[in-house]
């Protein structure tokens, strides 16, 4: 009993110490973000990617620049506010990734391995697909997300998204709602946004490709998805899967209304 008491007393002088500590590292990181965002490395992704679309490239010698992002062929501006969605060409749900992929197929003759190749940059390599990524959602910045969900594909993307977003699995029974389910979670100093919470939704996936601080190169949000499942420790999520696109049309339910912020910036 005596033990009891004193671990009782020292969470007494703890727990009220806590909270303005966890305020104050908060505001630290704040403050943090706000330097970096003076100066957003992703400008250059950006400009590289514009340079990409532009460029005549592939078997076919043609540029990007009638590609087909939802809302017209060479129609970019505002394309990523409504993306993903489905695409009659495809039958398929596409995000910004998947769909750039399918026009670097169809209209610059590339093979479908081609297109998808390296979509992620490693040191010493870029990724085309990063900067055109960038360039793209960077021509919806400051508009409203608006994705459908009204076809039988997108809504039953939604579904599949849902699922997946609560299913539990991996060594770790870890599943998305583990991380992203609840206010108040972070792992070590990193804030944990509930993604089915619309205030935190909005600034999340609108923010998406962002450039990296620690990695030092822009992700995107096909390359979220496979680093969180792979620390969660879940199979390795492929490229532009069904899955990965429907856990995007999944968070963008809760993230719709909020205002585009991409290329954004992260630790």
């Amino acid at each position: 009993m005596r033990i009891e008491r004193v671990l009782a007393g020292l969470l007494a002088v703890i727990l009220p110490c806590a909270a303005p500590a966890q305020q104050d590292t908060q505001k630290g990181i704040e403050r943090y973000r706000q330097l970096l965002a003076e100066g957003n490395p992703a400008d250059l992704w950006e400009a590289r990617g514009e340079q990409l679309w532009k460029t005549p490239r592939g078997p076919k010698n043609v540029s990007l620049e009638q590609c087909d992002l939802g809302l017209g062929p060479g129609v970019v501006k505002g394309a990523a506010a409504r993306l993903p969605r489905y695409f009659p060409d495809t039958d398929r749900v596409q995000d910004i990734e998947s769909r750039l992929a399918t026009c670097m197929v169809t209209l610059q003759g590339f093979k479908p391995e081609e297109a998808l190749r390296n979509p992620f940059s490693a040191p010493g390599r870029h990724s085309d697909m990063e900067a055109l990524a960038s360039f793209v959602a960077a021509e919806s910045k400051g508009m409203k997300l608006d994705v459908p969900i009204r076809h039988p594909k997108e809504i039953e993307a939604f579904r599949i998204g849902e699922q997946l977003f609560y299913r539990r699995a991996g060594p770790y029974d870890f599943a998305c709602v583990s991380c992203h389910g609840e206010n108040g979670k972070r792992i070590r100093l990193q804030e944990l946004p509930r993604l089915t919470d619309p205030g935190d939704a909005q600034k999340i996936f609108t923010s998406w490709p962002a450039y990296r601080v620690s990695q030092g190169t822009v992700r995107t949000m096909q390359h979220r998805l496979y680093d969180c499942y792979w620390q969660m420790r879940h199979p390795q999520m492929d490229y532009t899967s069904e899955a990965s696109i429907a856990l995007m049309v999944y968070m963008a339910k809760y993230a719709n209304g909020g205002t585009i912020n991409a290329p954004g910036l992260k630790r």
